[in-house]
């Protein structure tokens, strides 16, 4: 009697995948433990920072496939510029905090959670791509800024969302939109993995996230191996300092461990095939500021001078130490450069407006 086998086919060869790369991976992970240690923590003066807890006034947008996006706002509805703020992959709009606390007086600020992220609904896997993000950016943009010039700041995959709108809408730029920040992205493929695993885990990493992520239901061993490799990266490579206050790397640690696994795997495909180079000239019509930390192991350094060479226009800043979270590790110089790109911004609209009239 002929049986159908394919599904415990499926599952064996599927476990035996997961308990091979496991064998050849586990041990270079516990390994690797060691470098949480790098974070060298010192005294905590922000042991007081309302962290997580700031809100603006909500609104949700739905994107063009239905998924429901959060999105706040803080401001004055008539103020004469509106920043809009795009986050950064496994996080949520509260890592912008500083910005939000601090750089309320440039005007209008709008702040929103990636899908799958944050409180924005979740969103089908096919649809967790940065071309996806630059349609739902598009979306959030007529919702929540109607009216005024607008600037966008765009934090590692923010960034990539940024470039996508700049892809699809170009025609934005230069009319709604009259600066840009990119703060830690890249406009190339980007590794997570190159620059922070052994090599001879890089390639064992790369295929548990990118086959894993689908059959975490499966393979639980596999799910935790997963999560092993992403979060490890994401908590120990966000810091470049070796003196971090306590309660900013606790922060950003509750906002990794807030992001399912399922949802990291997701994503993570679409870095490593991501084009936006093109998408620059675009960008580089409208005041501009590139923003990378000297210790950024995410997005090095190399992926910044990727977008400055095709950027002329563009205020570019190395900041010694920082690593890939720069705007929480050095919040002030990183408010400063927003500040200084929200006044050349609207300095462009008035010369343009005397122009014109």
């Amino acid at each position: 009697m002929s049986v159908n086998r394919g599904p415990k086919v499926v599952g064996i060869v599927a476990g035996a995948t997961a308990g091979l790369l496991a064998a050849g991976a586990a041990a270079g992970i516990a390994a690797e433990r060691y470098a949480v240690g790098r974070i060298r923590l010192g005294p905590d003066p922000e042991a007081r920072e309302p962290f997580g807890r700031l809100r603006g006034r909500p609104l949700t947008v739905l994107a063009d496939d239905g998924v429901p996006l959060h999105v706040e706002i803080d401001g004055d509805d008539d103020a004469d510029v509106t920043v809009l703020f795009c986050h950064g992959y496994g996080l949520r709009e509260d890592s912008w905090h500083y910005q939000r606390r601090y750089l309320r007086h440039l005007g209008r600020l709008v702040f929103w959670d990636q899908r799958s992220h944050g409180r924005s609904g979740h969103s089908p896997e096919e649809h967790c791509t940065i071309d996806q993000l630059g349609r739902d950016l598009y979306a959030v943009l007529n919702a929540a800024v109607p009216r005024g010039p607008v600037v966008l700041v765009g934090h590692s995959m923010g960034g990539m969302t940024i470039m996508a709108l700049a892809d699809q809408r170009p025609e934005l730029f230069g009319d709604r939109v009259v600066g840009v920040g990119l703060i830690a992205t890249a406009a190339d493929p980007v590794s997570f993995f190159s620059k922070n695993l052994p090599h001879r885990l890089e390639r064992a990493a790369e295929t548990v996230i990118t086959t894993m992520g689908k059959q975490v239901a499966l393979v639980e061993g596999a799910r935790r191996l997963a999560g092993d490799l992403l979060f490890l990266v994401i908590r120990t490579y966000s810091f470049g300092s070796r003196r971090v206050s306590p309660s900013v790397a606790a922060f950003q640690e509750r906002m990794a461990n807030s992001t399912p696994v399922d949802v990291l795997a997701a994503y993570y495909p679409t870095f490593r095939m991501q084009e936006k180079r093109a998408a620059l000239s675009v960008l580089d019509r409208v005041e501009s500021l590139v923003v990378v930390g000297s210790e950024d192991r995410m997005t090095p350094v190399e992926h910044a001078e990727t977008i400055v060479q095709r950027m002329s226009g563009a205020e570019y800043v190395v900041v010694p130490g920082a690593g890939h979270m720069v705007m929480l590790e050095e919040p002030g110089l990183v408010n400063e450069l927003i500040g200084r790109l929200v006044e050349r911004a609207m300095v462009s609209v008035e010369s343009s407006g005397e122009s014109a009239s």
